[in-house]
């Protein structure tokens, strides 16, 4: 059985994690096909926008697998060794955050260790109402990995992030949506439905625009205000060429809905 489910619908890829026996847990074989699907959606005109979930409804991904660390594997290698590995893998984070098209983590059930962190890389969350998030690592001695640190702290403050650190808490949703952790947080039944739907009027957006608006955002957050009016300035300026902004604005005058292609 694949570890790791791929489709495209209405231009958003849905991506699902498939290990419900093991929690959603990343397994090696796991992280390659999430790796090779993210790349792929990256680079495909055919996907407008991605949804990230796990299969079943008791977890979203509850991180690293822990059986397989207390195995001792890798144990051969060299320290070195080790951290690019480890570092190759959380390419994952950059891709979830920094490829040119809106990502959605769809939280059903617990999100934690690195399960949070993915969750947390993605552009937005939605969360059923039975979704728990823990940052997980002190239960097992971890400091931490695939970027939480850096996207923990921006969402909920950095005195609140070293907090949910050292305590490993477990959030429920009325925790995670007053943190802001979550966009929305929607019934579990409707949880499917809803964040479908709203990535497919994402993906018939105009994606060129989508992808300027992500590289504004990278701007805005790691630089300064001069730097993200330059970045603005000349993005605003590049999407007016478009075509999707010709047809928005004469769709305006014409007082109906634009039909973007994307280009």
């Amino acid at each position: 059985m694949s570890h790791l489910l791929k489709s495209v619908e209405d231009g958003v890829m849905k991506i699902v994690l498939n290990r419900p026996e093991a929690m959603n847990a990343l397994s090696r074989d796991m992280m390659g096909g999430l790796t090779d699907a993210l790349n792929e959606a990256a680079g495909s005109r055919e996907v407008g926008c991605v949804v990230v979930r796990g299969a079943g409804d008791k977890a979203f991904c509850a991180g690293g697998d822990v059986k397989s660390m207390a195995a001792g594997r890798d144990q051969d290698k060299t320290y070195e060794d080790k951290v690019h590995d480890i570092r190759i893998r959380m390419q994952v984070s950059e891709l979830l955050h920094e490829m040119g098209k809106p990502t959605i983590a769809m939280v059903n059930g617990v999100a934690a260790g690195a399960g949070l962190s993915l969750a947390l890389a993605a552009d937005m969350r939605f969360a059923a109402k039975s979704a728990r998030m823990t940052t997980a690592f002190a239960k097992v001695g971890f400091s931490g990995d695939f970027g939480s640190h850096y996207f923990l702290h921006k969402l909920v403050g950095t005195a609140k992030a070293r907090e949910l650190y050292f305590t490993a808490e477990i959030l429920n949703a009325e925790q995670i949506e007053k943190l802001g952790l979550a966009n929305r947080v929607v019934d579990d039944a409707n949880l499917e439905n809803e964040t479908m739907s709203f990535a497919k009027k994402l993906a018939a957006g105009p994606r060129v625009a989508w992808w300027h608006v992500k590289k504004n955002m990278k701007v805005a957050e790691e630089g300064s205000l001069s730097e993200a009016l330059d970045s603005e300035a000349a993005r605003m300026i590049r999407t007016g060429e478009t075509e999707d902004h010709k047809e928005a604005a004469r769709a305006f005058v014409e007082k109906r809905a634009p039909v973007f292609k994307g280009y």
